[in-house]
């Protein structure tokens, strides 16, 4: 639990601006120190250290002109302590002949120029393949989110000492397994990238639909990825896929204040008041799908293909003007780019508004056999509202009923439930 100094109120609001500068800047500053300490667990201990040093001097001195500078340098400067001291030791053992591995020098700290580079490699480190999908997205979301363990494990619904352990065995693999402290190049980069890329989405879809809880959206996570995301864009501007997720993210998140009803419960895309969409959101949307196009030196990705359907959706006044025609090409595209059962059923659902449920139907079932759909309730749910397009409403009933028992979020399951009871 980080600190906090006892005094009147006036410290308590240092305190707390204390706090928000630390949460804005702490992923520059445990990079700028990792590039000293070549290590992302000994990085975020320093950077802490910084935050206890700020909570015992600017409640007495004063918040400094530069916060975050003021927080950096402190952090940097016991990060070259550190390693000289290591040095020294290794110095002295080796002069009474005892063997050691070879340490390196003390680097000097990053200039200011080269911080971005330093948040870019730590962005890499944080979701290196090496690690599991869940323990990246804990660390990305503790080192570069700035979330506490307890936030994270608030989020996705799993104990405190669960998201403890990822964070601490995540570090620990890093530092063990020697993985660099680096931006990959060569054939490396791509594949490295696309698991950059696939945890800030993950954190997003998270936040959009919740898979368990009470809750249908929680929004604490959409504007992390978001904001991860465009961090990495301005990062990395020449990297179209950067910008294709960015402008997706934008796309989606401009749509949550029409999501959920007045009670939180879920608003499906037909039914949602179009006029609650921020239009800001989709101005920045559009606009990174055109950086994502530009910078393409060859066919799209799959999350600049994404990022189409959503502009195909933000364009549209309202559901039934929707170029579903244009959505299903692109989903054709996308399943022929990245395959997947998911996307073939999304593209049924594109196919049904186009061509009609009879041809989506036949879609849909030929994908109930697959593997990875068998415990996925939007299969039924979709195929209960083909079959209730067709006038097939006792099948579709059990359809939705089936996919009401097979999610664990309650709001959705509501929804369910009160569709099936809507089929006569």
């Amino acid at each position: 639990m980080t600190p906090q100094p006892t005094a009147g109120p006036g410290t308590s609001r240092t305190a707390q601006a204390i706090e928000t500068v630390f949460r804005m800047e702490s992923p520059r500053i445990i990079a700028g120190v990792t590039r000293v300490v070549r290590d992302v667990g000994i990085a975020e201990e320093l950077a802490q250290d910084a935050l206890v040093a700020a909570l015992e001097q600017w409640p007495r001195d004063g918040v400094p002109d530069n916060p975050g500078a003021w927080l950096m340098a402190t952090a940097r400067n016991r990060a070259v302590d550190l390693v000289r001291r290591r040095e020294n030791y290794a110095r002295k053992l080796a002069e009474i002949g005892r063997a050691l591995p070879d340490t390196a020098p003390p680097q000097e700290p990053a200039d200011p120029d080269d911080i971005d580079d330093d948040l870019l490699r730590l962005v890499f480190t944080a979701c290196h393949p090496v690690l599991s999908t869940e323990a990246r997205t804990a660390l990305t979301l503790r080192l570069l989110g700035g979330l506490t363990t307890a936030e994270i494990a608030r989020a996705f619904l799993v104990p405190e000492a669960t998201v403890a352990q990822r964070i601490v065995r995540a570090k620990r693999t890093l530092a063990t397994r020697n993985i660099a402290f680096e931006v990959p190049y060569g054939p490396d980069r791509e594949t490295r990238l696309g698991s950059v890329l696939d945890v800030i989405y993950l954190i997003f879809n998270e936040g959009y639909a919740a898979t368990a809880g009470d809750d249908w959206l929680r929004p604490g996570l959409c504007e992390d990825a978001l904001r991860l995301a465009r961090v990495l864009s301005a990062l990395m501007p020449k990297e179209p896929e950067v910008h294709g997720l960015t402008a997706l993210l934008e796309l989606q998140a401009s749509r949550t204040a029409a999501r959920t009803g007045p009670s939180g419960e879920p608003v499906l895309l037909k039914d949602q008041n179009r006029s609650r969409w921020n239009r800001m959101l989709i101005a920045r949307g559009i606009a990174a799908l055109g950086r994502a196009e530009a910078t393409a030196s060859g066919a799209p990705g799959p999350y600049t293909l994404q990022a189409a359907i959503a502009a195909c959706h933000a364009h549209a006044h309202t559901y039934e003007e929707t170029d579903w025609s244009r959505i299903a090409t692109l989903y054709g595209l996308l399943a022929a780019r990245s395959p997947s059962p998911v996307v073939e059923l999304n593209r049924a659902v594109a196919v049904s508004m186009s061509e009609g449920p009879g041809p989506a139907l036949t879609l849909v079932d030929a994908l109930a056999t697959e593997p990875a759909l068998r415990d996925y309730h939007l299969l039924p749910s979709v195929r209960g509202d083909l079959l209730a397009r067709l006038g097939r409403t006792t099948e579709a009933r059990a359809e939705f009923a089936r996919a009401a028992s097979l999610t664990r979020n309650e709001r959705e399951r509501e929804l369910l439930l009160r569709r099936a009871a809507e089929q006569p």
